[in-house]
């Protein structure tokens, strides 16, 4: 099985069978956006969480092998994205970035933080604007070294 076939059985599975992230999350002890990552295949699971996703998805025995395997993270999504949520976020980085390293900067040095030591987390917050979405990307900071 490829990489390809397990998301799409785990994404139909999950359809099928309701679950939420925050469900399927519980079952392996991780974070929704974590456990999403890992059925679209940019993660690598643990032999204990691939299981419980086996099983509390009744995914085929062969998904356990793939789950485990160290992935090749290459973008899912053309370039430019098409899809609106996902472009938001290119739009946001595009514009935004460049005042919130300079801000980081004088905040931390000279570095950046860290893609693989992160947490990611969503809220939604409701107020008297309407329904908004808190996103927090909490990554270790690594300066960088002088030689």
């Amino acid at each position: 099985m490829t990489r390809e076939e397990v998301r799409k059985i785990a994404l139909i599975k999950k359809d099928e069978k309701s679950l939420t992230w925050e469900e399927l999350g519980k079952a392996i002890g991780r974070s929704p956006v974590y456990t999403a990552m890992l059925l679209y295949g940019y993660g690598q699971a643990s032999l204990e969480e691939a299981e419980a996703l086996v099983k509390v998805l009744d995914l085929p025995s062969e998904t356990l092998r793939v789950l485990t395997k160290a992935p090749y993270r290459t973008p899912a999504q053309p370039w430019p994205p098409t899809d609106p949520f996902v472009y938001r976020f290119y739009e946001i980085v595009l514009l935004y970035i460049p005042a919130i390293k300079d801000v980081a900067h004088e905040l931390f040095g000279d570095g950046i933080m860290s893609a693989i030591d992160m947490f990611i987390d969503l809220k939604r917050i409701e107020d008297a604007s309407g329904t908004r979405m808190l996103i927090s990307f909490n990554g270790k900071w690594l300066s960088y070294k002088k030689f």
